[in-house]
């Protein structure tokens, strides 16, 4: 008996040793990545403008075909890109981190839903519909010419819808225009050397279709601002062509060329002959030797890159990791593609005309057109035309020698 109690006494030890377990409640795991729930009034997000710092670098992941974020036939924003594009998966995902970056600062909007599964030339109608169906408020796509193209031919577009790309067509009910068409630039160039007092112009191209596009635009527009086209050349690798140009107090080039071809050709001419491009000769600030070699010529490009200190630059996230020059163009494109739709959806017009990443933007019937900013190289820089010049560091910094390390000069030293 006293062997049982004394194992008994021993067990009850035991048991009151023992930690208690605690139950908890497991953690509910949500599905929700971003609020889906939509506002009874949109406000267009507006860059901050007072007391800005720098944002640190915002990584913003692809997103593709994200059924899983948008409930079936819940209200939302289509985003329509080739992502999945061997020609434009890289353009595409460019657009698409900027839209998402823009959206990223605005909670309370819908929220977006990607389709990307398509291609643009003869599916992106039934992709169309297919958004419609399942509750987009508004759609945002296609990118490329061919698809808006075929995307016009739907004919019925019940909620705003934005094309990345620019077709000139008849106004359509809620289908709008916006992209950064480099015909547009060329024309805005003509008009800013018109502007200038300039009435006589040079035009050098090259036998590329891009070349092409740039020279006739530029060329119907100057003629119709009242100037005259006193020559025209193509380059073809041979800087002999340009041995006879004299420069003129009224008299200007245009480079329709690539940055390539400028580099070759303009240190063949005149110094003080007027020079002008569009964005495409802008390969960025951290290119100094390239812009070195491009000093003095005018073009325009847009307040994302040439204005990245300003406020209302800094207001939004960049790319992590930095994208090409090209790339951070559309990742703008992408930015201000999202303003858009906001105002669209609110139908707030009076905000127009209004500040964008990519320019000044403003409505003519469907089409949001671009303005660039005005902009030159100096010093191996590229600044803004009303800034002051940008001091720089030399590339090629002169050396100062003592005079003691200079060597004396003897009757065997001196080049005969």
């Amino acid at each position: 008996m006293q062997r049982v109690l004394l194992i008994l006494s021993t067990l009850f030890a035991l048991y009151a040793c023992a930690p208690a377990q605690v139950h908890q409640r497991p953690a509910h795991k949500s599905s929700v990545v971003r609020p889906a729930a939509p506002v009874a009034k949109t406000v267009i997000p507006a860059p901050v403008t007072a007391s800005i710092k720098a944002p640190a670098l915002v990584s913003v992941m692809p997103v593709i075909d994200q059924p899983a974020l948008v409930l079936d036939n819940a209200p939302h924003i289509a985003l329509l890109l080739p992502l999945q594009s061997e020609s434009f998966g890289v353009a595409a995902n460019s657009v698409q981190q900027g839209f998402m970056a823009a959206a990223s600062l605005d909670p309370q909007s819908l929220p977006v839903r990607v389709y990307s599964n398509f291609a643009e030339n003869n599916s992106v109608a039934a992709v169309y519909r297919e958004a419609l169906a399942n509750g987009a408020r508004a759609v945002v796509g296609p990118l490329t010419r061919n698809g808006v193209k075929a995307l016009a031919e739907v004919n019925n577009f019940p909620v705003p819808t934005l094309s990345l790309n620019i077709l000139e067509m008849p106004p359509a009910h809620n289908l709008y225009f916006f992209g950064m068409a480099i015909d547009a630039e060329a024309r805005q160039v003509a008009q800013l050397a018109r502007q200038q007092g300039l009435q006589q112009a040079i035009v050098i191209s090259a036998n590329e279709s891009l070349a092409r596009r740039l020279q006739f635009a530029f060329e119907e527009q100057w003629i119709a601002s009242g100037g005259s086209i006193v020559r025209e050349i193509d380059f073809n690798g041979d800087p002999a062509v340009f041995a006879d140009l004299v420069a003129t107090p009224d008299n200007m080039v245009f480079f329709a060329t690539s940055v390539e071809k400028t580099q070759q050709i303009h240190p063949f001419l005149p110094k003080e002959l007027a020079a002008y491009a569009t964005s495409q000769i802008f390969v960025g600030n951290d290119q100094k030797l390239i812009n070195y070699e491009l000093d003095g010529i005018h073009f325009i490009d847009m307040p994302w890159l040439l204005q990245p200190e300003q406020p209302a630059m800094l207001a939004y996230p960049r790319a992590n990791p930095p994208l090409s020059t090209d790339n951070e163009r559309l990742y703008a494109l992408g930015l201000d593609a999202y303003r858009l739709t906001q105002l669209l959806l609110a139908e707030q017009w009076s905000a127009l005309p209004l500040d964008g990443a990519t320019g000044h933007l403003h409505l003519d019937h469907s089409v949001f057109r671009r303005e660039a900013l005005p902009a030159v190289f100096m010093q191996g820089h590229a600044q803004t035309a009303d800034a002051p010049v940008t001091a720089t560091e030399p590339m090629f910094p002169v050396q100062t020698i003592a005079p003691s390390a200079v060597p004396e000069t003897t009757d065997s030293t001196i080049p005969q």
